[in-house]
């Protein structure tokens, strides 16, 4: 068959649409990954309006569309668009830094097991969060500061972990060090002070969304618009990453400077998370992989689909909290740790089962 033939042969959906450097970018247009996609986009904004016509002031789901965009009045306009939709927001934009920041750690070090929350990102940014909370008294500044405080631990990993590169191994094992660091700085802050003083400084650990407001979803827009575009245009890197770095440079990747470029990404994202509503555990650890064993190997559809069922676990997880034991609203991180954290222990005995 002739090149030309083979050409108009080939899937509409299969299509290069840009180019990065010397790695060509392909989108692969799935048509399971098209309508898993749909689903969750439509599962979350469900999620979303039925959160949002929950409460002590019961507000009819029309009315919460209209309200949302802009059409309501008096009191369910105060109620919606203030107190509601802030929350439903930064819980969907979280799910979405959380899981696609794990998805890029687990496929940069090749062990399913690694998160964020497990290497020392999210432990950086809890222990510049307490301080500020618990020695300063200053809770305003606690989003800029745990975005700082995981970014630093991100660099202080980097420079721990290199030798010559970055080894997906080393990684790993520093980073274990670096979170018992860190951990164990924070609960020394937190046994040296009162009680009345450290008590919102340990809800903030647990991750919540309590109070949330419309600056705090304004600088997650903007991470996230930032960062996951540089993250999908990082993935084919990521990609030859995968098959080894001999491969990866023979094919023309600068295989230290990719992997430097990911890692800050990834920790970006996490950060962005983490600033907006806490260190909400488990959610970087398990959604990466149940989105690959629904979906398959990391594409840019797939990586797209892991911050929808990211957002869905997030937003879910936020209506149970809210609602599931009333009068009493626990914070989110609760319920995505009591989901999570039985996912953990089947992936370990998986894991164990794979090596023996």
């Amino acid at each position: 068959m002739r090149a030309g033939a083979r050409r108009r042969t080939e899937p509409a959906r299969l299509r290069t649409v840009r180019r990065a450097g010397p790695v060509r970018i392909s989108f692969r247009y799935r048509p399971r990954v098209l309508v898993t996609g749909a689903f969750l986009t439509l599962v979350a904004a469900g999620l979303m309006a039925w959160t949002m016509s929950l409460g002590e002031i019961r507000i009819p789901l029309a009315d919460v569309l209209t309200t949302s965009l802009g059409f309501g009045s008096g009191e369910h306009d105060f109620v919606v668009r203030t107190l509601r939709l802030p929350r439903t927001l930064a819980a969907f934009g979280v799910g979405v830094a959380l899981a696609t920041s794990g998805a890029i750690f687990q496929s940069l070090v090749g062990n399913p097991l690694v998160a964020p929350d497990i290497i020392g990102v999210t432990s950086g940014a809890g222990l510049v969060a307490v301080v500020l909370i618990v020695v300063f008294g200053t809770p305003a500044v606690v989003p800029v500061g745990a975005f700082l405080g995981a970014l630093g631990a991100t660099a202080l990993l980097y420079l721990l972990t290199w030798r010559g590169g970055i080894a997906g191994y080393r990684l790993v094992l520093v980073g274990i060090a670096v979170h018992a660091l860190l951990t164990a700085l924070t609960t020394l802050v937190l046994v040296r002070f009162p009680i009345d003083l450290v008590s919102s400084a340990v809800l903030w650990l647990t991750g919540t969304l309590y109070a949330t407001t419309w600056e705090q979803v304004g600088w997650l827009a903007i991470g996230l618009l930032a960062l996951v575009p540089a993250a999908l245009v990082l993935l084919p890197r990521l990609q030859l990453l995968e098959l080894g770095n001999d491969t990866a440079a023979a094919l023309g990747t600068r295989t230290q400077t990719a992997r430097a470029g990911l890692l800050l990404v990834a920790a970006s994202l996490a950060a962005v998370g983490v600033a907006a509503a806490g260190p909400v555990g488990f959610v970087a650890l398990v959604v990466p992989h149940a989105a690959r064993m629904l979906m398959g190997p990391l594409t840019s559809g797939v990586f797209v689909v892991t911050g929808l069922l990211g957002a869905v676990l997030v937003l879910g997880s936020d209506l149970i909290a809210q609602h599931a034991f009333s009068p009493v609203s626990l914070p989110v991180g609760v319920v995505t740790a009591a989901v999570g954290a039985p996912y953990f222990l089947f992936l370990l005995w998986r894991t164990n089962r794979g090596v023996s």
